[in-house]
Parts: structure tokens; C-alpha cells; sequence
């Protein structure tokens, strides 16, 4: 097993100003490679915008052009992140929820809610994906 260290010392990360974060969940249950390319970066932006309580409330021509989407695809990606149960929208403000139980609309079959991820087959996934 492979022992952690801190690796620079003078560049620890520390929570100032604003407030994100991803729970470990996320990668090991399965959501990760339950999103598609737009639907991660739209729900990393909104990750990274919120607030404590996962509130942001930027524009979409903001996120457009922030994320470089289209119209379609930001509307896509949103549509479908709350299909999945990751964000709520009311039209103006974004909330990034808990994440639910287990991922919904999975692209693998060995994703699931039965425990965690191994490694080998994150690994095999990200290489069929080329």
C-alpha cells in the first residue's frame, strides 16, 4: 500500500473565501462516470460557484461563455444533471444537492450501489472512452 506524504509542504490547500467541495462519493460510487462531458463540467462550474448550501445563481450566457457551450448544450447539461438528481433550478438560482442514494442513468455496468469502485475498472472504463 502506498504510504501518503505531503509533497510540498508550502502549498498545502486551505478553504478561503468561498466554500466547495466533492465528496469522495462521488468518484467511488459511481456519479463520475455517470456524467457526460458537459454534464461534468456544468456541475463542476456549479460546484465550484456555490456557496455553503450549494447556492449560485450565475446566468447561462455567463456559463456559456465561461464554459464555452452552446445554448443546447448548457441546456442539455442542466436538464440532465437534474434528471440525475444532482442540481435544482428554479430558473434563476442553481443548487448543487446531495448527492442521492446512487447514480441514476449509468453508463456501466459496474457502477452501481453495491460498494465502492476498484480502480482497475475506473481504469478500464476511461479506456474505452477513447
Amino acid at each position: 500500500m502506498i504510504k501518503k506524504r505531503i509533497l510540498n509542504p508550502q502549498r498545502i490547500r486551505r478553504i478561503e473565501g468561498g466554500f466547495s467541495f466533492i465528496p469522495h462519493r462521488f468518484l467511488m460510487e459511481g456519479f463520475l462516470v455517470s456524467l457526460q462531458q458537459k454534464e461534468l463540467l456544468l456541475y463542476l462550474f456549479l460546484v465550484l460557484a456555490s456557496d455553503r448550501h450549494g447556492i449560485s445563481f450565475y446566468s447561462y450566457d455567463a456559463i456559456c461563455s465561461l464554459l464555452q457551450l452552446s445554448v443546447d448544450e448548457y441546456i442539455g447539461a442542466r436538464d440532465d444533471l437534474i434528471a440525475k438528481d444532482l442540481i435544482a433550478f428554479d430558473g434563476t438560482l442553481y443548487q448543487v444537492l446531495e448527492l442521492p442514494r446512487c447514480p441514476t442513468k449509468e453508463r456501466s455496468p459496474h457502477q452501481g450501489c453495491e460498494g465502492p469502485l476498484r480502480i482497475g475498472d475506473i481504469l478500464r472504463e476511461a479506456q474505452r472512452g477513447r
